[in-house]
């Protein structure tokens, strides 16, 4: 068995190195080999020093969890230790796996308990910029730190000089630098869920991160917060998004100049540093507004790598995915409500979702509350058959409404086709809006599918799919 602290990073400078941490990478002999994940208590720098560290909860002592590199194709076999005083799961989210791999508590697999291991195995079939996470405890276990990125490499990987991972996690402190409790508290739960007062990039408050002139980087962005959306503008520098949820799509500038990514959700994106020399450019989060506040600043060094920004091409080879059949597809409206200041459904599901709310239940999926583990599925669908979900938000609130076990088309946003029909796992809605996400149910098994605010998730914003041979 390998421990994660043992393997080193191949190839080329790594975002984590960058930042004073190490990539972990198998080497080619040991690739397939056992790895050994530590889930316990641990302590990490949140605030500036001379702040005292703050106590979290964290995969191998580290913050975040060691990153998993591996090639498109090779298979992850990983033996998750709790060492926690509870129990864990650990959920690939957006990798497609077997049913009893996804890691969901309950539903998939029995919860790991204290002092127990339990053994993942699985290949990797889709390249990209994935994470780990518990699928248990509400918002705390994340909320507490448990969170790491897993990244699949392509065959082929587009040229840049360096692969960055940006993992941006939100944090609720107490005045001693402690995390705050009250995770299951009622006002989070109906409103926007637990939002933090403190970010950190890969585990360290708005760090400042050196830069050549005229490199061109890939940065792996990854929102690993119980609440928070974010909106990342990289002031005077051009952001490429090439990747969404790990799946390739056609380069473009991202929409309004920034860089949406809600709980749960990922963006590859490519970005020459064209600062003068000496330059430092400001990455700030602008989605709340009147509360911008600075992610990372990019520190231009004093001699440029090359004359000019690259050329290169910057387009990634496409996933083994199956397209959808959209001609025979079946259709289903989904309507998601509840939480403060939203619509309510009217009619005959208007008596069971108050009696719902009076259990302390407060968002609805058609009507119904749920932990997305109990009752009958919201969809049963054929294996290999193709569907049509019609997602409506009638809520005061953003959801990113997350798939397990598949990936998804976004086909439409309030009737107007999308303009890249980009593949995700995870779609952020706004409120009011309608989405319309098509895909094939290729993958057999009960699936979750929820919201990855976790306060809202908690509160019943979740369903289950089920994928069978004969439904």
């Amino acid at each position: 068995m390998t421990n994660l602290t043992s393997l080193s990073r191949r190839g080329f400078l790594s975002g984590a190195a960058a930042l004073g941490g190490a990539v972990l990478l198998p080497t080619p002999s040991e690739a397939g080999a056992m790895i050994d994940l530590t889930i316990g208590p641990s302590r990490a720098q949140l605030l500036p020093p001379p702040r005292p560290a703050t106590p979290v909860w964290a995969y191998d002592s580290a913050l975040p969890g060691p990153e998993l590199r591996f090639r498109q194709g090779e298979r992850l076999q990983l033996r998750a230790r709790n060492r926690l005083d509870r129990p864990t799961s650990i959920h690939w989210h957006g990798l497609r796996v077997p049913n009893a791999m996804d890691g969901v508590a309950h539903l998939t697999q029995p919860p790991i308990g204290p002092g127990e291991d339990f053994l993942y195995e699985f290949d990797l079939l889709d390249a990209g910029t994935y994470w780990y996470h518990p699928h248990m405890g509400g918002a705390e276990q994340l909320g507490r730190g448990l969170a790491g990125a897993l990244i699949v490499e392509e065959e082929t990987p587009i040229r840049v000089d360096r692969d960055l991972v940006w993992m941006l996690q939100d944090w609720r402190l107490e005045r001693g630098g402690e995390v705050a409790p009250g995770f299951d508290s009622a006002h989070d739960a109906m409103h926007g869920g637990r939002i933090g007062s403190h970010v950190t990039l890969n585990g360290r408050p708005a760090p400042r991160i050196e830069v050549v002139p005229n490199e061109r980087l890939r940065i792996r962005i990854v929102n690993a917060a119980t609440a928070r959306v974010l909106a990342l503008d990289f002031g005077s520098l051009a952001p490429v998004v090439v990747a969404l949820d790990g799946q390739p799509v056609a380069p473009h500038a991202p929409e309004g100049g920034v860089v949406l990514v809600g709980p749960g959700m990922r963006a590859d994106i490519v970005l020459d540093a064209t600062g003068e020399p000496g330059a430092a450019v400001t990455v700030r989060d602008l989605f709340r507004s009147g509360d911008a506040y600075d992610v990372a600043t990019l520190v231009h060094g004093d001699t440029p790598l090359r004359a000019r920004a690259p050329d290169w091409d910057m387009a990634l080879a496409p996933n083994p995915l199956s397209e959808p059949d959209l001609a025979g597809a079946v259709r289903h409206d989904i309507v998601f409500n509840g939480g403060m200041m939203g619509q309510m459904m009217m009619g005959d599901e208007a008596p069971a979702m108050i009696e719902q709310m009076r259990q302390g239940r407060m968002w609805f999926v058609n009507g119904r509350a749920s932990d997305g583990h109990d009752g009958p599925p919201l969809i049963a669908a054929e294996h290999g058959s193709s569907h049509v979900l019609r997602l409506e938000n009638r809520t005061g609130w953003w959801h990113p409404i997350h798939l397990h076990g598949h990936v998804f088309r976004v086909m439409s946003r309030d009737g107007r086709p999308t303009a890249h029909r980009e593949w995700r796992d995870t779609v952020l809605m706004a409120p009011e809006e309608r989405v319309e996400i098509a895909f094939q149910a290729d993958n057999p098994g009960d699936w979750m599918l929820h919201c990855h605010v976790l306060a809202h998730r908690s509160a019943g914003m979740a369903a289950l799919i089920r994928v069978a041979d004969a439904v």
